[in-house]
């Protein structure tokens, strides 16, 4: 082993690298939108709509509660989703991992629209709905871990930032959409919307399956993929190096997503519940929705910002910016949806998610990628996500609703529960090298070389890459 100093590029000017990078952002921008459609639509439903049509309402509470079980149980099969597709995205490509999770994803949620209900069947529809939020978490695993490897990987390294954050504007359109139209089913009539109205936005999910997958069987295999491949630096047992000396890696990042993870599916979820539970069951739903729509829409420009900004002023400045903010937002933000004022509600929606949030998911699209080595980049960022989003994202709603169950919608607990998610990610910033401009063709991980190695102090144009002779 030896160090070299090298000049790290990407050719932006060839044409058909232009082309491939184009298709990357694509094949991941649509894959993005489908999950989070998915599971935002599934959130939202989880709140107002299948705790009534899916569990005995002898104790409508209780089923609110079990309801929100049902949506925890797939952040549970989305780390085995990780463990298994991150071993084959490490071993066989990136590319056909792809396809296979936005099958399985997809297909899963067009299911959920074809699903009999507990009236009809009893306690079937609830197992039949548990399985099918199995097998799209399942997918889900992989799917925007892949997502993360692939941009970074295809992203011109001095702008890695901005091009990995791109696809998460996916991320963006996939909640708005969402929003939108559970908003639009929502003006129906209850009896209509219980009825039939509820299936459709799930069963045309479709629709984004046959795009998605148009798009990435048309998309090449990632250069550093290619890289390791030329040079036989396929590992072979990757669970076993991921979780030996990639598991500081795995720890940091999960730290790292706790508070946006958590954030995100309380502020695009909870926040509903809470609020209805203060006001009581005369809210007007669909009227709170508009909160997660402008959030959501505010994404679209505070994402590729932030990932922009990490490209200047380094990932985990930008990263640690957002975090203290949440952790500042977050006692006034439930404070005020106590309140239960709808223009007030819809602000701290819109602002939790579009800034509190976004702000840490533009920087992290690059820095998971960039803290991981090539040979199980895929598994480790997988790993880091997945395990997070049971930690945090899974737990916000079960916990989250048992809260509010048992302690009549106290928002102190809430916002105590938020800021201590904010208080690990903003101490795991401390912990976790600067990653910008990182060579993504090494095998070492970032988390173990020194603060020089890392990335700490590069200028625009050289970073210290370690050769393998």
């Amino acid at each position: 082993m030896t160090t070299s100093s090298t000049t790290t590029t990407q050719p932006t000017d060839d044409p058909e690298y232009a082309a491939n990078l184009r298709r990357a952002t694509l094949a991941s921008s649509i894959g993005s939108a489908l999950e989070y459609f998915d599971f935002a639509l599934y959130g939202l439903s989880t709140a107002l709509i299948f705790n009534v049509l899916f569990f005995s309402q002898d104790d409508p509470a209780l089923a609110t509660v079990a309801a929100f079980a049902t949506y925890g149980v797939g952040f549970l099969a989305r780390p085995f989703g990780g463990l298994f597709f991150g071993v084959l995205g490490d071993k066989l490509g990136r590319k056909w991992v792809l396809v296979i999770t936005i099958l399985l994803m997809g297909g899963a949620s067009t299911a959920i629209g074809l699903l009999p209900t507990y009236e009809a069947v009893g306690v079937l529809a609830p197992i039949l709905l548990v399985v099918m939020r199995l097998l799209q978490g399942f997918g889900a695993g992989a799917e925007q871990a892949g997502a993360t490897v692939l941009m970074a990987e295809y992203a011109p390294v001095k702008r890695r930032g901005f091009f990995s954050a791109l696809p998460f504007i996916g991320i963006q359109a996939g909640t708005l959409l969402a929003a939108v139209v559970f908003s639009l089913i929502s003006l129906l009539p209850e009896d209509q919307l219980l009825s039939w109205g509820w299936r459709v936005p799930f069963l045309a999910s479709f629709v984004l399956i046959l795009l998605a997958l148009f798009i990435r069987m048309r998309l090449r295999e990632t250069p550093t993929f290619i890289e390791l491949e030329k040079h036989d630096q396929i590992a072979e047992r990757p669970i076993r190096d991921i979780f030996t000396r990639g598991l500081p890696g795995i720890i940091v990042g999960i730290g790292l997503r706790m508070a946006e993870n958590g954030g995100s599916y309380m502020f695009n979820t909870l926040a509903l519940t809470f609020f209805v539970a203060s006001v009581g069951g005369q809210a007007d739903r669909s009227l709170l929705t508009w909160g997660v729509t402008l959030g959501s829409l505010i994404g679209v420009f505070s994402v590729p910002l932030s990932g922009a900004l990490s490209d200047r002023m380094g990932r985990r400045t930008v990263y640690r910016m957002g975090a203290v903010f949440m952790l500042v937002f977050t006692f006034p933000a439930w404070w005020l949806i106590s309140l239960g004022s709808y223009p007030i509600t819809i602000a701290v929606i819109a602002i939790g998610i579009g800034v509190a949030v976004n702000s840490m998911l533009g920087p992290q699209c690059a820095m998971l990628p960039e803290l991981f080595g090539n040979r199980h980049r895929y598994l480790g960022v997988a790993m880091a996500r997945e395990i997070s989003a049971v930690l945090a994202g899974g737990l916000a709603g079960v916990l989250g609703a048992y809260i509010i169950a048992v302690s009549g919608a106290n928002w102190l607990l809430l916002a105590i529960y938020m800021g201590t998610l904010a208080l690990i990610t903003t101490a795991s910033t401390f912990l976790v090298p600067e990653t910008l401009r990182r060579d993504l063709t090494r095998t070492d991980d970032a988390i173990k070389v020194s603060r020089e190695e890392a990335g700490e102090g590069v200028d625009a144009t050289t970073v210290t890459v370690r050769t393998i002779r």
